[in-house]
């Protein structure tokens, strides 16, 4: 009897204690719970409420599901929309292909000043983004260095008009983010490329394999979830991109067009336009918002589908 009233004295002053636990647990979390329910969730919901109303100014309408059957009327983010995964579709696979390249050949032992490299290859991508972007609206002028090399080498014959043509101003663009960002995958691969065994390359050396057939059959499948990773955060990247093309369109925010022709119109630079640039209207800017989220959730699923449920 004793040993029973000593047990169950034992088992409510743990269960007291766990009580005490909580109640702190739950007083240092509360503030964080705050913060995340006000900057977080509550702009979600609203926004997702605002993206069914129709505002001029500070007057709002309610209007339903109006200002998603109007995108497909609206010639301007339909531009948006194209340009937008016209960066994604060439920009992504080009920038982590690179990245993947350099990690593989940086990851080398035999290779001397890899540090120097790896620090050079990655400075781009702690660069200001104004200075970067006033450097490469330099270089690609009309009279800029690429230019000019490309003359000297008699590469062309005349100058290339970079920032004044739809097409080359998307090839801009595009030049400009790889050359910021790969270095920033870069770091990922490494890290994960420095997780593989050396054992495993020295075993296929020995059983004869090359550098090719142990990149594709021992360095890919290892770094499939850094891959995975890399993807999705370039993809979602790439559909909120809005810095570059602002900085290096020529007008910036008092442009009539992004780029030539809008040939640099994104769908967050449209977004800006929307709800800062023209007669504001937040309801229409929060719907066009959404569209990124829903592209951004069908991509992800779609890539983790494609790579396979284990990774």
């Amino acid at each position: 009897m004793v040993g029973n009233e000593a047990q169950t004295s034992l088992k409510s002053k743990n269960v007291s204690y766990e009580r005490i636990l909580n109640r702190y647990g739950w007083g240092f979390t509360f503030f964080a719970l705050i913060l995340l329910i006000t900057f977080l969730f509550y702009p979600i919901i609203y926004s997702l409420y605002l993206s069914t109303m129709s505002s001029k100014g500070i007057v709002q309408k309610f209007v339903g599901l109006n200002n998603y059957i109007r995108l497909f009327n609206d010639q301007m983010f339909l531009i948006a929309l194209k340009n937008t995964f016209t960066f994604l579709v060439i920009q992504v696979p080009i920038m982590l292909f690179l990245a993947l390249v350099l990690a593989a050949i940086l990851n080398d032992k035999s290779i001397k000043f890899r540090g120097i490299f790896r620090t050079g290859i990655f400075l781009p991508a702690v660069t200001s983004l104004v200075a970067y972007a006033v450097l490469f609206k330099m270089m690609f002028s009309l009279d800029g260095f690429i230019n000019t090399t490309l003359m000297n080498f008699h590469i062309i014959q005349k100058p290339i008009p970079w920032l004044l043509d739809p097409f080359w101003a998307k090839v801009t663009l595009i030049i400009a983010m790889t050359w910021r960002w790969t270095g920033y995958n870069m770091v990922f691969y490494l890290s994960g490329l420095q997780n593989i065994p050396y054992d495993l390359y020295e075993s296929a050396e020995i059983d004869g394999a090359n550098k090719i057939q142990q990149f594709f059959y021992i360095t890919l499948p290892m770094l499939k979830p850094i891959i995975i990773f890399t993807t999705i955060m370039s993809t979602i990247g790439t559909l909120q991109l809005f810095d570059e093309p602002m900085n290096l369109s020529s007008g910036g925010v008092t442009a009539s067009s992004i780029g030539p022709g809008n040939s640099l119109l994104t769908l967050s630079v449209y977004i800006y336009n929307l709800a800062f640039k023209y007669m504001p209207n937040f309801g229409y800017a929060a719907a066009v918002s959404y569209v990124i989220v829903f592209f951004a959730a069908i991509l992800t699923i779609i890539q983790f589908r494609v790579a396979g449920e284990k990774d």
